[in-house]
């Protein structure tokens, strides 16, 4: 296994980075850009021999890599506030998306039933994943920034992979529970959970080399190497963001 690359033995609590910062902005745009686009797609399933998924587990779990290197990196007030973008930037897409369906039609437009298919998503589904991806996202952060902390900055792979463990399983059984509970059967519901949450995680643990490069890359680049000893973890932070 890669052993982790430390900047120093003592490393200094990291400020949040600059808003011109072009590796920060990237890391932004491919976090907001996977979680839409998974939304988008996620209406496809998708069969892999017996694995059953949506089309989402293309790129949703992308979110959560990114959202792993952006705690490790610049720590977990500069990720909350991320993961509030992504909030944002995901319920205008949806609310863009309903606007645009109940507005009328040109006449001649065929379009109407597949536009429906794809765009329209029930409250629930929208309440499903809203819930989802906030619980999972924060949990996700979280849990890797206190392992880091609790580990000294040691074995990334077991604060990537452990705080995937713990984020997507949340993230999957809330979805889930919201979304489907009293419309499929007790073992299809099951089904969904497992299956949902080990494809997840397994996409992670194949990231993982990925990932030390990425994370090696922009503590070099950026001279950041955030630990959240005094950080306040609430979701909802006002004021200084530590």
């Amino acid at each position: 296994m890669t052993t982790d690359q430390n900047l120093s033995p003592h490393p200094r609590p990291a400020p949040p980075p600059m808003a011109g910062s072009p590796y920060f902005l990237v890391i932004v745009a491919l976090f907001v850009t996977s979680l839409i686009t998974a939304n988008l797609v996620a209406v496809k399933v998708l069969a892999f021999g017996p694995w059953v998924t949506d089309a989402g587990l293309l790129t949703f779990p992308i979110a959560y890599i990114v959202g792993d290197v952006l705690t490790e990196v610049y720590g977990y007030a500069t990720a909350r506030r991320v993961i509030w973008l992504g909030f944002i930037c995901n319920a205008l897409a949806v609310g863009t998306f309903q606007l645009a369906a109940a507005l009328p039609a040109e006449g001649s437009w065929d379009g109407a039933e597949a536009w429906s298919r794809i765009f329209d998503s029930t409250p629930r589904l929208l309440v499903a994943s809203f819930c989802a991806y906030l619980i999972g996202g924060f949990a996700n952060s979280y849990v890797l920034a206190r392992l880091k902390v609790r580990t000294n900055g040691r074995w990334l792979w077991t604060r990537t992979i452990g705080s995937t463990v713990v984020g997507q399983g949340l993230d999957t059984v809330v979805f889930v529970t919201i979304a489907f509970a009293g419309v499929f059967s007790g073992q299809v519901l099951w089904e969904m959970l497992y299956t949902g949450w080990l494809l997840k995680t397994a996409y992670e643990v194949l990231a993982t080399p990925l990932t030390y490069a990425v994370v090696g890359k922009l503590k070099r680049a950026e001279s950041l190497d955030a630990y959240d000893r005094e950080t306040d973890f609430r979701p909802i932070a006002f004021g200084p963001s530590r």
